[in-house]
Parts: C-alpha cells; sequence; structure tokens
C-alpha cells in the first residue's frame, strides 16, 4: 500500500509524532531548515495565543483553548518511542453544561463542580479551572517556523509557558520510519520526546522533572 502523501498545514490520518523541549535545540534546528522542502508561506511562520488546561489526575487528553475554541487530543499509543494521539472533541464557547458534563471534565479525570447553568462562556469557565484544585490553566504563546523534511512536518518553536521560554522541535508523519530518519538526519536521535502536556506541567512544577536539556 503506498504511503500517505502528507501536506503541511492540512489535515491527514492520525499521525505519529515526536517532540521536545528544551533550551537549545540549535543545530538540529539549523540542519531542519537545510533539508527543508519549500512550505506554504502561511506555515512558514506562525504565532498564536493558547491556554492549555492541565490536570493533576491526567496524562492522557491534552486540552487547548484557541480563538475561543476547545480543542481536546486523547493519546492512543506508542509505537518505537512515538506517540499517536487522536481528536478527542471541539467544540466552540459558550460551551454547553451537556458537554462540559459528558466530554469536558470526564477528560480532566476530575471531581465535577455544581453547574448550574445550561451553558458557560470561555470567562465563566476559566474562573471554574481557577476555582478546582486539581486544574491549572496555563498561558502559552507559540512563534513557529514550519518545515517539511523527508516527508515529515517539522517544526521549530519558541514558546513562552506563563512567560517562561523553552524551545521545541518537533517531526510528525502517518509513517514512523519517516519519521525516524528525519530524527537521524537532523541530529535527535536518543532525545526524550515530551508533548505540550508534559512539558507544560514540568515548567510550572506539576511534575518534578526537567526538559529535555
Amino acid at each position: 500500500m503506498a504511503k500517505e502523501k502528507l501536506k503541511i498545514g492540512e489535515i491527514s490520518k492520525p499521525r505519529f509524532e515526536f517532540r521536545s523541549f528544551g533550551q537549545d535545540f540549535e543545530k538540529p534546528a539549523k540542519k531542519m531548515a537545510k533539508l527543508s522542502a519549500p512550505v506554504p508561506k502561511k506555515v512558514k511562520e506562525r504565532h498564536s495565543d493558547e491556554i492549555y488546561i492541565v490536570s493533576k489526575t491526567n496524562d492522557i487528553n491534552n486540552t487547548k483553548i484557541r480563538n475561543g475554541k476547545m480543542d481536546i487530543k486523547t493519546f492512543v499509543k506508542t509505537v518505537d518511542g512515538l506517540e499517536q494521539w487522536n481528536p478527542l472533541m471541539k467544540t466552540k464557547f459558550p460551551i454547553s453544561k451537556d458537554v462540559l458534563v459528558n466530554d469536558v471534565f470526564p477528560a480532566f479525570m476530575v471531581d465535577m463542580p455544581k453547574l448550574k447553568k445550561e451553558t458557560y462562556t470561555l470567562e465563566e469557565f476559566l474562573d471554574m479551572v481557577k476555582n478546582h484544585q486539581d486544574l491549572q490553566a496555563v498561558k502559552v504563546h507559540k512563534h513557529r517556523f514550519g518545515y517539511m523534511v523527508n516527508d515529515t512536518i517539522c517544526e521549530v518553536a519558541n514558546v513562552l509557558i506563563n512567560g517562561a521560554k523553552v524551545i521545541s522541535i518537533n517531526s510528525e508523519s502517518t509513517e514512523i520510519e519517516d519519521i525516524k530518519k528525519t530524527l537521524k538526519d537532523v541530529g535527535l536521535e536518543g532525545v526524550e520526546n515530551i508533548n505540550y502536556l508534559q512539558a507544560i506541567k514540568r515548567v510550572i512544577g506539576m511534575i518534578d522533572k526537567p526538559l529535555a536539556n
């Protein structure tokens, strides 16, 4: 069966992902830029402001809010050290009580707060998070540079996590061997694979573990 030809910036079937976070990925970033095929202007350089909702009791559902929409991805499996994630839900604010009860708080794996209204604005939802002992909202700004290496979608990003600057680098594809080749070509073999959920928890002290460097 012919492998799927990925197009950067477009939706494909669920991908496998390598990503890491640290202070210095200058050498692999330069190699990634040098090896990259041409990429569309819209993904060559991007900025975004997002809010991640992290839970002390959940490491398998990744929740973020961007442009007034809540997006939850769920962990599927790890193959050869690469993680696969699938969309769990995506919805706009204001958000209904039913969605909070049936989808959102179960994904956080925490006790349900008392919900007295039928719909909630983004601000009201963030107030619930702020008042929940097991949840924390974390502001994340991303300045991302997109590349395409060995038919894998790659990225180097300057990331501010509640104002703390870290560097992220990644390669993702539906094809595991293409990611492995990319990691070898740019010098990332042996570097720890750290997803956004784990990185944020480490930076804010919810997990007592350092980043890759």
